[in-house]
């Protein structure tokens, strides 16, 4: 996925998150495996149209998943939930950044977050035109303890949430890093 020639269509659909060694805390007690991997996380893109006559994104799942190994804690929920899961593990922790609005890991923390990704997660996808319809329908009949939005009956959900949020509240009370 790094290199020039990727296999991820430039196309909308759903992408679902495996991992060999799930991150500390998370329960999978009942979730999805595939070849000793375990089915964390699904998401998709675009999400679906909006109703108030905006034309609707026309992000990728090819820009998704990039941006999820790649981007920031600002931009990616994943980023976000697996960063303060294993904030402990790899020394970071989500940080003011720019302005100070946002909330990242930091360029090292990000970069570390990154590594982990590559050692320790793998993606799979399928194209779809309305993915928002299996996103719904995966969150509803899978156990997925890492997906929060449309899964408030996830046993996991109330700790995950509190831990995010633990991470933001500490990062509002440090200095912004430029």
């Amino acid at each position: 996925m790094r290199g020039r020639e990727c296999p991820i269509p430039a196309a909308p659909g759903v992408y679902a998150w495996y991992f060999p060694s799930p991150p500390p805390l998370v329960p999978v007690a009942g979730c999805h495996t595939q070849d000793g991997a375990v089915l964390l996380y699904v998401g998709i893109s675009p999400k679906a149209p909006p109703n108030n006559g905006r034309p609707p994104s026309r992000q990728t799942i090819r820009s998704r998943i990039r941006y999820h190994y790649r981007g920031n804690a600002a931009g990616s929920t994943l980023r976000l939930t697996l960063g303060s899961l294993l904030a402990g593990e790899l020394g970071i922790g989500l940080r003011r950044v720019g302005s100070g609005n946002r909330l990242t890991f930091g360029r090292d923390g990000e970069e570390r977050l990154t590594a982990w990704m590559a050692e320790h997660a793998q993606v799979v996808w399928t194209a779809t035109d309305q993915p928002w319809k299996l996103e719904e329908e995966l969150i509803r009949s899978c156990v997925l303890p890492l997906n929060l939005d449309q899964n408030r009956h996830s046993s996991f959900h109330g700790q995950l949430s509190a831990l995010r949020a633990a991470q933001r509240a500490h990062a509002r009370l440090l200095p912004v890093e430029r």
